[in-house]
């Protein structure tokens, strides 16, 4: 791939918070000549604190872009929020920097955040300059801080003030590296590009010291950047990296990026094509509106941005924190995450719905707020960093939606791993419909987080299979069985699947997955796991003792180390749950001269995992959106299999050795089939589940098991379905030739007329689609007409158009330049003087065409009473033969043969061979 240099550099400033980092980029800004006025924090007016929170405060709070020119160099600085509880914003823009400058205030030393910065820095692999600042104030040492940067950061940390012309900062310099240090001995000198190449590869951190609010040491620091960083490379082919959301006050939706190949032109198409490739995403193409460079509080809009620019791009919808765009494909995860979670409180009057939505959108700008509803509860949920970021929230809240919110007491994020390994089988077989998966769990190392593998057999299961299988393991976060919090630290392997060549549609294995990856859950030993804190606690030594027992109290680890004069240092970790609020205790019983500093470590066992695990009160039973058992399919109907009898009735073998019989260690009773239709009734919500019901009870069409039907290890003779008894002994009447009935649905008119499916369709249109297509499917099951749902598709470029079969409707979507209302005229036109037909929709125009082509009407709020109506009486079917007892064979036949199986009970008749 060919790269082109370029004068552009990206470098981002951070800082632990009131370490000067604001006040040092207003300085470099007004030295390089791109502010005419220093401004102050102190004094509301810094150039880039552009929020009217952040000037109250003090304190940076989103992340902020600046342009000036270094030498020839155009350099876009991104001033980042120092404060912890808005570590998630500042590490959104490290995935686009060139380099990197750490802000350490001279006063304080290297503090804990500073250290949290500095791992992410090394994780992130950008190359770093320190400013040592406020070295103006007294009890400052120079050399007695450039010991603490070596000691507690790196080695490689080497003071560049004052120039590299000693032998002794040569020989520093030289010992970073090899080839450097052998150079060195030959020539005693170090040419300037091997500095430049030593930092930025890491091998070297140089230090400045001054004072930014005195603009003592910024300019030499300003010269250091100038000479010792590089040009970056980008290749031809346009890529970009989106890092993060915002809103302009006119509430357009801004994407910022940085262009990391190529270039971006304004009515640009942009989309997601290789995350849709690979069936991750939905795919989307959108035009890049405007293209705005941003420096502080203004922009210019320019025509095009090319490869190394940081720019705001309006007239993107789809786009989100981390998403790679072109060539830039993969998606970056953070590492830092919340370990709080909130209730959050609305107004009596307020519609949580509507609310949700409202949040959601937030939730664009700040991912890690991880906003959920919580449909057990009936709640919505935050995680949040700290008391600070709550504060900002709801005066965000306030300002955008005029809702004054409150958030609850906060609660720990627990999560879930598991300690054996095991094999999960997950089955979906609904009438129609097959897919069977086999995952293999095995615990991981800690903090590694979820790392998902395939490793079967294309004889088994088609590679594309098999990669859906892998797209929906990524898909989502995943719910462990002890408490529903998220699963971590394990390795998912697909090991086994099956797929049917008729029958399989890509969503039958997602819910084989899930099911799968829940059974597999319930089969192991899961330890739950909390976050632990890392600390550093500074105190007067005759302290040491009281908090050396506070830390055995919270289950604790600690040491000592070396004392510094009258101060002793206590490092350890301890849960976060017991150590959150012992700052302030700190600060009581040291009298203010103790100080704590605190940063996540990771997750470790819980201390008290069975007091967290009956609190919270889960049920994995219990929880219809993510179900341990699996549907199977027997006589023509499926049935539901619980989770500990799911291998009695799996197509595949296990295939991890020493598979264990789980009924042994967790002996469960089996349901007898009146239970089973209870628990049915009761307990499943899953809208694919709920056909099967349906298609059950209401006469569903006999299928052939292809020998694939599997007999029960424990019970050969058992019969595996669930068969439901007519309402009434009757039989049906024998069928007339019927006049063929055709209904034609125009699908975005209902969507946009049934007030749920609109609210739903707010969030997410495809799911409001789904949910029209599922009851219009039990709708179609008890008219028996023929139900045609026409969708518009008519924009989509290039569209052909389709027909589809889903389940027992047809559903059309329009090809280009074809609306739904065209289509429904057209059809209606064909077959309405030979057919009964009947088009459901709220569009006056169209109902009067359809008049006039012989049709009838049918408004958008009369198809929604008849579907309720349905639904209703399904529902009283339903209870009225999930009450019977007995399940009678000729229950289930039509009149004409119930009446020959009974002549020939009586020997009236014989029936021939």
């Amino acid at each position: 791939m060919d790269l082109e240099n370029t004068n552009k550099l990206t470098i981002g400033i951070l800082a632990h918070v009131d370490a000067g980092k604001t006040t040092l980029a207003e300085s470099i800004l007004y030295l390089t000549g791109s502010i005419r006025k220093l401004g102050r924090v102190d004094h509301q007016d810094a150039f880039l604190d552009t929020y009217e929170l952040e000037r109250e405060r003090g304190i940076t709070i989103f992340s902020k872009q600046a342009e000036f020119r270094l030498g020839e160099r155009e350099v876009t600085l991104l001033d980042t929020p120092g404060h912890v509880d808005f570590s998630a914003e500042m590490e959104r823009t490290l995935q686009v920097l060139d380099y990197a400058i750490l802000v350490i205030s001279g006063a304080d030393g290297v503090q804990g955040h500073v250290q949290t910065l500095w791992r992410l820095l090394k994780q992130y692999e950008i190359p770093v300059f320190l400013f040592i600042n406020k070295m103006d104030q007294p009890d400052t040492n120079e050399k007695a801080l450039m010991e603490e940067l070596t000691k507690r950061l790196d080695e490689k940390c080497i003071n560049f003030s004052g120039g590299l012309e000693t032998e002794e900062a040569k020989e520093n310099l030289a010992v970073c590296d090899e080839a450097v240090l052998e150079h060195y001995l030959e020539s005693g000198e170090i040419q300037k590009e091997e500095i430049i190449n030593l930092i930025a590869k890491r091998k070297v951190f140089p230090c400045y010291f001054g004072s930014a609010l005195k603009i003592q040491g910024v300019e030499e620091f300003l010269r250091g950047i100038e000479t010792f960083t590089r040009e970056c490379a980008y290749p031809e082919e346009f890529g970009a990296r989106v890092f993060k959301i915002a809103r302009d006050a006119q509430r357009n939706r801004l994407t910022y990026l940085k262009i990391t190949g190529g270039s971006l032109k304004v009515k640009m198409l942009l989309s997601n094509e290789k995350e849709a490739g690979e069936g991750k995403e939905e795919l989307w193409e959108e035009k890049a509106e405007q293209i705005r460079i941003y420096s502080g509080n203004s922009f210019e809009a320019v025509k095009e941005a090319k490869a190394g620019s940081v720019c705001a791009v309006t007239g993107l919808s789809h786009t989100y924190c981390g998403q790679g765009l072109g060539i830039e494909a993969h998606t970056f995860l953070p590492v830092l995450e919340p370990v709080l979670t909130y209730k959050i409180e609305l107004p009596e009057d307020c519609n949580v719905h509507s609310m949700l939505i409202k949040l959601k959108e937030l939730e664009e700008e700040e991912p890690q707020l991880h906003i959920v509803w919580d449909e057990r509860l009936q709640e919505i949920h935050a995680q949040v960093m700290g008391e600070v970021q709550i504060e900002i929230l709801k005066r965000m809240i306030w300002e955008r939606y005029q809702t004054e919110v409150e958030f609850g007491s906060g609660k720990i994020v627990y999560k879930e791993t598991i300690e054996d390994c095991v094999e999960g089988v997950g089955h979906f077989e609904p009438l129609r419909h097959y897919a069977e998966v086999h995952l293999k769990l095995e615990p991981a190392e800690r903090g590694t987080g979820l790392h998902f593998f395939a490793d079967c057999s294309e004889d088994l299961l088609d590679r594309n299979w098999q990669r859906l299988v892998l797209t929906h393991l990524e898909e989502r976060m995943h719910k462990g069985v002890l408490t529903g919090s998220e699963i971590t630290d394990m390795r998912i392997t697909l090991v086994s699947g099956r797929a049917h060549l008729k029958h399989t549609e890509g969503g039958d294995f997602r819910q084989a997955t899930y099911r799968a990856l829940r059974q597999g859950l319930k089969k192991a030993k899961s330890v739950l796991l909390e976050p632990v804190y890392e600390f550093r606690l500074e105190l007067p030594a005759d302290k040491v003792g009281r908090a050396m027992a506070d830390i055995q109290k919270m289950y604790g680890e600690f040491q000592l180390s070396d004392s510094e004069g009258e101060y002793s240092v206590v490092t350890g970790f301890a849960p976060v749950s017991l150590m959150r609020d012992y700052q302030k205790e700190v600060m009581a019983y040291t009298s203010g001269h103790g100080r704590l500093f605190c940063t996540l470590k990771g997750y470790m066992p819980c201390h008290n995992a069975d007091e967290v695990i009956e609190e919270m009160n889960y049920d994995s039973e219990s929880d219809l959106e993510n179900p341990t058992g699996s549907v199977f399919c027997a006589h023509g109907a499926g049935f539901i299999v619980p989770w500990y009898e799911v291998e009695d009735y799996m197509h595949l073998e296990l295939q991890t050795p020493m598979q264990k019989q789980v009924e042994e260690e967790i002996p469960m009773p089996k349901r007898t089939p009146q239970e089973a239709e209870a628990y049915l009734k009761e307990g499943v919500q899953n809208e694919e589940e709920l056909r099967a019901i349906f298609e059950r009870t209401y006469g569903a069409v006999k299928r052939e098991r292809q020998g694939w039907e599997r007999v029960s290890k424990r019970n050969p003779n058992r019969n595996p379905s669930v068969r439901s008894s007519e309402t009434e002994n009757t039989r049906k009447e024998k069928k007339r030739e019927p006049i063929k009935e055709y209904l034609l649905v125009d699908g975005y008119n209902i969507i946009f007329a049934w007030e749920d499916l609109n609210e739903l369709s707010k969030i997410n249109i495809e799911s409001a689609r789904n949910k029209l297509m599922d009851r219009l499917s039990n709708y179609q099951g008890y008219k028996k007409m023929t139900l045609i749902l026409v969708f518009d598709a008519y924009k989509v470029k290039g569209n052909p158009g389709s027909v589809m079969k889903y389940h027992n409707i047809y559903v059309v979507y329009t090809k280009e330049a074809e609306t739904a209302d065209q289509y429904i005229e057209k059809t209606v036109h064909e077959i309405g003087r030979k057919y009964q037909v009947t088009v459901a929709t709220s569009d006056a125009l169209e109902q009067v065409i359809i008049l006039g082509q012989g049709g009838n009407r049918l408004s958008a709020a009369n198809l929604l009473e008849e579907v309720e109506a349905v639904e209703a009486e399904i529902s009283k079917k339903v209870q009225k033969k999930t009450s019977k007892e007995k399940n009678y064979l000729f229950d289930h036949l039509d009149e004409e043969m119930a009446d020959l199986m009974e002549e020939v009970r009586l020997g009236k008749k014989k029936l021939q061979k």
